[in-house]
Order: C-alpha cells, then structure tokens, then sequence
C-alpha cells in the first residue's frame, strides 16, 4: 500500500505544483472547490445512480459484472474529485468516463432475457378443451 501512496502523492504534488504555476492561485483554488463540489454532488446522487444501474440490470441491459464496475467506478470517480489535486482529479474524470463507457455500451446492446427464469410445466404440453356433447343435449330437453 505504501508502493502506491508515496507515487500518487509525489506525482500529486509535482503536478498540482506545476498547474497552479501556470494557472495561478486563484484559478487553482477555484479548480479545487469546483472538483469538491462535483464530487460531493455526484455521493449525494449516488442512490439515484444506483438504482438507475439496477434498474438496466433488471431489463438485461447490464450484466452483474458490469453493474459492479459502473457502481465501484462511480464511486472512485467521485471520491478522487473530492481529494484536492490535479492528478486525482484526471483519475477521478477517467473512472467517470469509464462509468459513462459502461453505460453506453449497456444502452445500446439488445435486452437479453433472464436465464434464470424457468417456467413451470413442460413445453410439450398442449393444453386442449374438452366439450362434451351428451351434457348439452340433456339441458336443451
């Protein structure tokens, strides 16, 4: 774990530096606040989010393995805007653009069925309606 902090942070602070010298200061304070915010906004809506996911699940139009990929990568998204920095920040809008990825290629594949559902019965089975003639004749009488 500490293999991958002390990188992150180091090329965290390398490029924030950089940024915020050819930006200035106030551009880069208003960079940080507008990615908080956009981060803490996208965690309030998450619920939304999620059921939208289960919801295309549901028709078929993600499969388990898509869903937890477009949900964990959401959630990644959202937490790396709201750390402050610029690397985190193209990390975070990378997950996103994975999200949005996983939603288009979900939105524009056919409905698939529910393989697990089975119907009860054989399909063999013809059902068929038996009348019985003597029955009618003894009521018309």
């Amino acid at each position: 774990m500490i293999f991958v902090a002390i990188p992150f942070f180091l090329i965290e602070l390398y490029l924030s530096l950089k940024v915020g010298e050819s930006i200035g200061f106030f551009w880069s304070v208003v960079w940080i606040m507008l990615s908080f915010m956009l981060g803490m906004t996208m965690l309030q809506k998450s619920q939304k989010t999620m059921l939208g996911n289960m919801a295309a699940m549901q028709m078929g139009k993600l499969d388990m393995k898509k869903f937890q990929n477009a949900s964990m990568s959401y959630f990644v998204g959202a937490i790396l805007l709201i750390i402050p920095g610029v690397f985190s920040d193209f990390l975070g809008i990378a997950a996103l653009f994975y999200t949005l990825y996983l939603q288009f290629v979900a939105k524009i594949t056919p409905e698939q069925t529910n393989n697990n559902f089975k119907p009860q019965g054989d399909d063999d089975v013809i059902d068929v309606e038996i009348i019985d003639e003597h029955s009618r004749s003894d009521r018309s009488s």
